[in-house]
């Protein structure tokens, strides 16, 4: 099950806190409870969101609204439908990318890098040039003339074409070596960008862009293979929106289109073998007749946003055409032509060539799309492992060691595996800020939950009183997360740690559960380490 976005809390509001100087922060911590706001009028109502699918308007979310009030990303006109990620945006696209990274191994893929340019003949090659044109960017190369001049130089005088798609450079790549059929299947991933020309009165938000990356994947395969691959793909859809809290999704193979490049027996045959591995999978499908990509039949899952509108994201296809454009081949001994599933190679000095079934796939599909549908989902709250602000260290008071102290703390904390010289490629990191403004401590937690932050943690003079070694933080959660199991964790780790008979928290109004915890540097360490490894 997927990690919940934390919550902005309805209970943790201060109330009037004064600097604090010597006071205690046990006092200082009593006074951040609060009662639920329908118990507490004088509390703004609008500070904290409730967890629907609207806004305070009981409009249906925007994706666009929220990333600018979490500033992560703006558009320019230069260059419509191609959005200029900031920081925040930048990291978060980051961590959609990582978590696929970190599932390739297990699903058998190698991720390559390929041109964004090609030359129009390798598109006319492909049948993108004849069936997709008007989607794609030309583009002029040096000294190039383009046009449709039948007595041009195929070479440098050609036009250029940026790719939508990463297939044709994908059988490039398999092209470039002499391949055995004891080598397949080949899996090949991609998050090169993607341009397409889309219609301008199309484009909206993240959703439908320009220019956009996509986790693009290619499998080379035999024929025997092809339900085995199919069968894994949608093992590998099905265990990543679940992770994402997305598993109610619907499938939906697209038949054969009107405009089309092949033999019919081709495509029915490859219609077969998509519908068959649904059938076998066990979830419900629903057949969308002539939605197939030009080239193949294809699977798409299709997620509806919170206004309603289905998008389509992952998809899987499967395609006899390109290879045989591209004169794929592979070796094999003779008797494979003759070869069924579940028989025996025969032993044969006689190799032969027989051209590989391709299978385009991608999890995510857009990354941008996909992370508009998880924004208006979520309403921006993040969940740990993906938040661009995980904790941020609040100072109190205004000694200059308090401040200085805290900021040593922050970087601990943002880099726990950190040694002199370059860091380990597999060294952690974490998004921590510290807050030593002159601000007041409830002017510093408003900010905090209003910028979405995990958690945050005080640190005064009692807490730099303490041994360097022993050194402790007020740890808080900034927001609070509505999936039971993830709650209950955090619950767990953060109760275990409190003193024998010494609640931190005058908790007569949260049901006795504490909403700070004093930490030890270490222990808040480990804290984040297990959220981030397990995708809280």
């Amino acid at each position: 099950m997927r990690p919940a976005w934390p919550l902005w809390p309805s209970s943790c509001f201060p109330q009037k806190i004064r600097p604090v100087g010597h006071a205690s922060l046990r006092r200082l911590r009593s006074s951040l409870v609060r009662p639920p706001a329908h118990l507490d009028p004088s509390r703004p109502t609008e500070a904290v969101p409730t967890e629907t699918t609207t806004n305070s308007q009981g409009e249906p979310r925007d994706h666009r609204a929220i990333a600018t009030s979490h500033d992560l990303y703006a558009f320019h006109t230069s260059s419509p439908g191609s959005p200029l990620f900031h920081p925040s945006g930048t990291h978060l696209l980051q961590k959609l990318q990582a978590f696929l990274r970190a599932q390739y191994p297990s699903y058998g893929f190698q991720e390559v890098l390929t041109p964004t340019i090609y030359k129009k003949s390798l598109w006319e090659q492909s049948g993108h040039w004849a069936n997709y044109k008007k989607d794609m960017f030309a583009v002029a190369g040096r000294g190039a003339q383009g046009g449709d001049d039948p007595g041009r130089e195929i070479g440098e005088d050609e036009e250029y074409g940026l790719k939508p798609m990463n297939c044709p450079g994908h059988c490039l790549l398999f092209k470039s070596q002499k391949r055995s059929y004891k080598d397949l299947p080949i899996r090949y991933a991609d998050f090169s960008p993607l341009h397409r020309n889309e219609l301008s009165g199309a484009l909206s938000g993240l959703t439908r862009l320009r220019r956009f990356h996509q986790d693009d994947g290619h499998v080379f395969c035999r024929p025997l293979q092809v339900k085995t691959e199919i069968s894994r793909t949608l093992d590998f859809v099905r265990m990543v929106y679940r992770t994402f809290n997305m598993g109610n999704y619907r499938l939906r193979l697209g038949t054969r289109p009107e405009q089309y490049i092949g033999s019919v027996d081709d495509w029915d045959r490859a219609e077969a073998r998509l519908q068959a591995a649904l059938q076998e999978s066990g979830q419900h499908f629903y057949i969308n007749q002539g939605d197939g990509a030009f080239y193949g039949p294809k699977i798409d899952v299709i997620v509806t946003d919170a206004d309603g509108k289905d998008h389509q994201t992952a998809t899987i296809q499967l395609d006899f055409q390109l290879p045989q454009r591209f004169e794929l081949a592979y070796d094999v001994p003779e008797p494979e032509q003759q070869r069924t599933a579940g028989s025996k190679l025969l032993g044969s000095t006689n190799i032969q060539s027989e051209t590989p079934v391709l299978i385009h796939r991608a999890i995510f599909g857009s990354l941008e799309r996909f992370l508009a549908l998880l924004i208006e989902s979520d309403a921006g709250k993040w969940p740990f492992w993906m938040n661009p602000h995980q904790l941020v260290i609040l100072t109190v008071g205004q000694e200059a060691t308090v401040r200085q102290r805290a900021e040593e703390i922050a970087k601990q904390l943002a880099s726990p595996d950190a040694r002199t010289g370059p860091q380990t490629l597999k060294a952690q990191n974490f998004m921590v800020d510290c807050d030593n403004t002159d601000q007041s401590l409830a002017k510093k937690i408003f900010n905090a939950r209003r910028r979405g932050y995990s958690f945050f943690a005080v640190f005064g003079r009692r807490n730099l009183e303490q041994p360097p070694e022993m050194q402790t933080l007020d740890v808080s959660l900034a927001v609070h997360p509505s999936q039971q199991d993830v709650q209950q964790t955090i619950e767990a780790f953060m109760t275990s740690r409190l003193p024998p008979n010494d609640s931190l928290l005058d908790t007569s109004m949260m049901d006795s559960k504490p909403t700070a915890t004093r930490l030890t540097i270490r222990q808040c360490q480990d804290l984040m380490k297990d959220l981030e490894s397990r995708f809280l």
